[in-house]
Formats: C-alpha cells, structure tokens, sequence
C-alpha cells in the first residue's frame, strides 16, 4: 500500500511510470475508450475546502475507470465526533483510497499514519502533489522535451511552487522562481529540495523578469489563497510588481507559455491578455488533472502501477 501525500513520496521512475499510465488512459479516452481499470473500487473524498477541478476531476476520473466516489460533507463528523485514528480506521473498512483536501498538512499526515488504504493529498497549505503532476505532464505534452525546459514561477512560493519544484527537480526540469521577500521558499524546503535533487537547476530571485528569460512556460497563482483573505490588502501591495502581464511576457521567448492552477483573479496576478492568449494553456491544465489523477489511481491501485 503506498500513499501519495507529497511528491517526496515517488522517485523519479514512478513519476514516469504515472505518466505512461496517464498518455495511455487519456489517449484511449480521447477514442471513446473509458477502460475499466478499477472494477468496484470506491474512493471517499474528504474535504474540508471548496473545490471545482480536485473534486470533479477524481469523481469523473473514477467513474471512467468502473470504480465510485462519495463526498463526505460535515454530516460525516470528521474532526469533530470522534478523534481521527478512530474515524480513519473505520473508513478504510469500506473504501479503497481516501482523497483529502484539507486546511493543515499536518491533518492529512495524521490520517495516513492511521490508513490502512491509499491516501492522496488533494490538497493542503503545505503541497499539492496531483496539480504538480498534471502540470508538468502538461509541459511535457506542450514542449519537444522536458530535458532543456524552464518554468518559470513568479508570486508567493506556496503549496503549489512547493510541489512544482520538487517535481521539476526529480525530472530535470530547470526551476526558477520569483518572489518578494518574505515570500520566499524557507530554508528547510530548500535543504530538503537539495538533499532530494542533488542534481537540480535552480534559479531564485526577486526580478520577475530575470526568472522569466529564457523560461519554456511562466507559471503563477493567486496572491492570496483559501485561507488567507484576511492578508488581501497587503499582499495586493507586496505583489504588485509581480503581475503576469504583457510587460513582463516580453521578457520570456515569444514562445513561452502560460499557466495558472485556477481559479484566476483576473486583474491582480495576471491580465485577460495573458490568460486569454494563445500561449495560455490554463484550461488544458484543468483537463489534464483528471487524466494524470487516472494514471495516480491506476498506479496506486490497479495491477498498472505494480
């Protein structure tokens, strides 16, 4: 039983093997073909979040591969009746792997610890490992190889950039970030990062436009995320010089593309001119979440992945 709670979880060769898995499932459903890969298997969704693309991409995802979901609101008690060894042992009874989208790392930690099936992080302040690899199965569908890329990432080094550049280390990828001070990666990721990708190319700067040139994609988020609303203002202030924008795309090669998790602030992280350009590539990243979310179950419970 294997878990996939950060991309520290997989090497390298797994990520690739995901990604097979992934080019073949999403080929063969772009022919019509929803193979049943996953017969009976039922996943549980347990998410203390809002969500468009985690939620719907693994509902979706498993119900191509003949397995079902089910969403476990506040009426299931998580949390709240019962301490969380007790509730994770007792799902794992009925369900086959548990997807998590919650507000503290440490909560996803917790009930993998307690797991007797396969837990995936959906998301959490800390990582989000299935957003990182459909992104860069993205870049590696979008560019002619992933050995000279370079993403680009500027604004706020969260959850997210965390992810990405663990999996831009472990594939080559040349990683580059820009943010303000205060926003940076912390030293422990960084120690960690280095310890994990010995190897790794990396850039880390405050210039927006030094991380972007000679980038293959730029990539950014949102300034302030679920759970950090109360810090808008000021970080409207503090990242105003890191908007995505015409400007700032003209330091990049022409044909550089753009991407963004989602959802977007349009006007504060990037311009409509940007996100609706022909570069731009948000949506087939959405897309793609639910086909490397595929090659991830399949790797974790189907005879694929073994």
């Amino acid at each position: 039983m294997r878990h996939l709670i950060t991309l520290d979880d997989v090497s390298t060769d797994e990520i690739q093997r995901i990604f097979a898995l992934t080019q073949d499932i999403k080929a063969k459903f772009a022919e019509g073909v929803r193979e049943p890969l996953l017969p009976g298997r039922v996943m549980a969704l347990l998410f203390e979040k809002q969500s468009l693309r985690t939620r719907v991409s693994f509902e979706a995802g498993i119900a191509h591969m003949g397995g079902s979901s089910m969403m476990l609101g506040e009426d299931a008690g998580f949390g709240k009746r019962e301490r969380i060894d007790d509730f994770t042992k007792v799902l794992c009874q009925f369900v086959d792997v548990i997807v998590m989208r919650c507000k503290s790392h440490e909560t996803v930690e917790q009930v993998a610890q307690h797991a007797t099936c396969s837990i995936i992080n959906g998301l959490t302040d800390v990582a989000h490992p299935c957003q990182a690899l459909a992104d860069l199965f993205t870049l590696k569908e979008n560019l002619p190889s992933l050995d000279d890329a370079k993403l680009a990432w500027v604004g706020d080094a969260n959850n997210v950039a965390r992810s990405l550049a663990v999996a831009c280390g472990k594939l080559g990828v040349h990683f580059a970030i820009a943010s303000p001070a205060g926003y940076e990666f912390a030293p422990e990721f960084l120690d960690s990062l280095k310890q994990q990708c010995p190897a790794m190319q990396m850039t880390i700067t405050t210039d927006p436009h030094e991380a972007v040139t000679n980038a293959s994609a730029v990539y950014t988020d949102v300034w302030a995320s679920m759970g950090q609303e109360q810090e808008q203002e000021k970080r409207k202030q503090d990242f105003a010089d890191y908007q995505v924008n015409g400007h700032l795309m003209a330091s990049a090669p022409k044909t550089a593309l753009f991407m963004h998790c989602l959802p977007a602030r349009r006007g504060q992280e990037v311009t409509d001119e940007v996100l609706d350009s022909p570069n731009s590539i948000v949506v087939e990243q959405a897309g793609n979440r639910m086909h490397a979310q595929k090659g991830v179950l399949a790797w974790l419970l189907g005879t694929q992945g073994s």
